[in-house]
C-alpha cells in the first residue's frame, strides 16, 4: 500500500550581519513516497517554497548582502534499496532546483548540489536525541553494523535493516517506524548561505565525499530479497457467535498499513426441517474497514482498539412452526431484493498467543430492505405480507476466533493474562 508520509521542517538560523559573517537558511521539501514528483499541494511544501523564492529575492535587492551559495540536497528513506534510493534523491534534487531557477535567476558558480544523503544518519541523529527502549544497541547497529554484509561468494548473509527489524521482538523498529520515520522519510533540502558585503570571503570548505560502498563482484543477485521485500499482514476469521448458531462463516482482514484495515466476511446457513417447518436459512456478507489505534496498534498490526465502517447484504428466511419471515425475493438469489445494512462499529482485538487474537466488535446502524411473512399450512407456504425493513439499532455482533498469517513480524512477549 502507498503511503503518503513527508517531512516538513523549517530551520531559519539568520542572525545580524555584524555578529555572524554567514548567514544560513534551509528549508525542507517533502515528497511522497517513491516519487521524485515535486508537488507544491503536498503537505506544506507550497509555504516552503514560497518561504525560500521570497527569501531569495530579499538578498538579490539588499546591497549589502549577497549570495554566496545555494545547495540542494536529495534524499530517500533507508527502506529500499541503496541503489533505487540513490536514482530517486538525484531526481528530487534535480526537480528542486529546476523549480526554483525557474521562479528566480541564479549564476551557475554559486549552485551546489548534494545529490544524495544518509538517511541512516539521519535516522541516528533522532535515536541519540530520544529516550527510546534499547538506545544503545540500536545506534550500534545504526554506526557500526554494515548496510549490507557480503559472504566471500558475492552472497548476502547479513543486513543492518533487517538487524534492526529483528530486534526486540519487531518492537524496536516498529517504533523507530511510528516515532522517527515520519521525520526521515523522502525530503530534500534547499539550503541558502550569505554573507555581508565587503568582507573577504570565507575560505571554501570542501564538499563531503559520499564514497560508494566497496562491494565484491557477486556470484548470485546481490539485491536482497529482505531489503525489498515488505511485510504483509492478513488474517482469517471465523465468528464464533455465528457458529454457536449453526451459521457457519468465515472472514478476511488484510493491512493497509498505518494502522488501516480492510476486511470482507461471508456466512451460508441454509437448515430445515419440513416435518416440523423449523427453518433457520440465512447467507450473506460484509465489508468493513478499519481503523486501529491504541498502545496494543503500536506494537503489531490487527491488534487493539479499533473503529470503522460496516456494511452488509443478506438474505434469510426463518421460521419456527408458526410464522415465517423471508428476506428477500422468495426463490430468488442474493440480489434478489436483498437486506442490507450499514453503520459504524466499534471493537477491540485481544491478542492470546503469536499468531492469534480474539477480536470483540459490535455494529450499529440501519437495516432496510423487502421482507415477507408467510404462514405454513398443510405443507405450503401462506403468503401473508410484504412489507419493507426499516431498522435502526444494533446490526452485527462479532466475538470471532483471528488468525494472524503474512510475512510481516508478528512476535510479541506474552505472559499469562495477555500481552504485556
Amino acid at each position: 500500500m502507498i503511503r503518503f508520509i513527508a517531512l516538513i521542517f523549517l530551520a531559519l538560523a539568520m542572525q545580524t550581519a555584524a555578529a555572524q559573517e554567514n548567514d544560513k537558511k534551509e528549508v525542507c521539501i517533502g515528497f511522497r513516497v517513491g516519487s521524485s514528483l515535486l508537488d507544491p499541494k503536498f503537505g506544506n511544501n507550497e509555504a516552503n517554497l514560497n518561504d525560500v523564492i521570497q527569501f531569495l529575492n530579499e538578498v538579490r535587492n539588499d546591497t549589502t548582502i549577497e549570495l554566496t551559495q545555494v545547495k540542494f540536497c536529495g534524499s530517500a528513506s533507508p527502506e529500499g534499496s541503496s541503489k533505487l534510493n540513490r536514482k530517486l534523491a538525484k531526481r528530487r534534487c534535480a526537480n528542486m532546483e529546476q523549480y526554483v531557477r525557474q521562479r528566480i535567476m541564479l549564476p551557475e558558480d554559486i549552485i551546489k548540489r548534494q545529490e544524495w544523503s544518509d538517511a541512516w544518519q539521519k535516522l541516528a541523529i533522532y535515536v541519540e536525541n530520544s529516550d527510546m527502549p534499547n538506545k544503545k544497541e540500536v545506534l550500534h547497529e545504526l554506526l557500526e553494523t554494515p548496510e549490507y554484509t557480503y559472504n566471500k561468494y558475492g552472497a548476502l548473509v547479513d543486513s543492518r535493516k533487517k538487524r534492526l527489524m529483528d530486534m526486540n521482538y519487531g518492537r524496536t523498529w516498529n517504533y523507530m517506524l511510528d516515532k522517527f520515520f515520519p521525520s526521515v522519510r523522502n525530503a530534500s533540502a534547499i539550503l541558502v548561505t550569505i554573507r555581508k558585503k565587503n568582507e573577504p570571503a570565507p575560505e571554501p570548505q570542501p564538499e563531503p565525499v559520499v564514497e560508494e560502498p566497496k562491494q565484491p563482484e557477486p556470484v548470485v543477485q546481490p539485491e536482497p530479497v529482505v531489503d525489498t521485500k515488505q511485510p504483509a499482514y492478513f488474517a482469517i476469521k471465523t465468528n464464533m457467535l455465528y457458529d454457536a448458531l449453526l451459521v457457519p462463516n468465515v472472514g478476511v482482514e488484510f493491512s493497509l498499513g498505518k494502522r488501516w484495515s480492510v476486511a470482507a466476511d461471508w456466512m451460508y446457513g441454509w437448515w430445515s426441517r419440513n416435518k416440523s417447518h423449523r427453518y433457520w436459512r440465512v447467507y450473506g456478507g460484509g465489508l468493513t474497514v478499519r481503523k486501529y489505534f491504541g498502545a496494543k496498534a503500536a506494537e503489531k498490526p490487527l491488534q487493539g482498539h479499533h473503529i470503522g465502517i460496516n456494511a452488509q447484504m443478506l438474505t434469510y428466511d426463518i421460521e419456527f412452526g408458526g410464522k415465517g419471515y423471508m428476506g428477500g425475493k422468495p426463490g430468488g438469489t442474493l440480489w434478489d431484493r436483498m437486506n442490507y445494512t450499514v453503520g459504524a462499529e466499534y471493537g477491540y482485538s485481544m491478542p492470546v498467543a503469536r499468531r492469534l487474537n480474539i477480536d470483540f466488535s459490535l455494529a450499529a446502524g440501519y437495516m432496510g430492505g423487502r421482507y415477507y411473512e408467510y404462514t405454513p399450512l398443510d405443507g405450503h407456504y401462506v403468503w401473508q405480507a410484504t412489507k419493507n425493513r426499516k431498522w435502526i439499532g444494533p446490526t452485527k455482533v462479532e466475538v470471532s476466533l483471528v488468525w494472524l498469517l503474512g510475512h510481516g513480524n508478528y512476535n510479541t512477549k506474552t505472559k499469562k493474562g495477555g500481552e504485556k
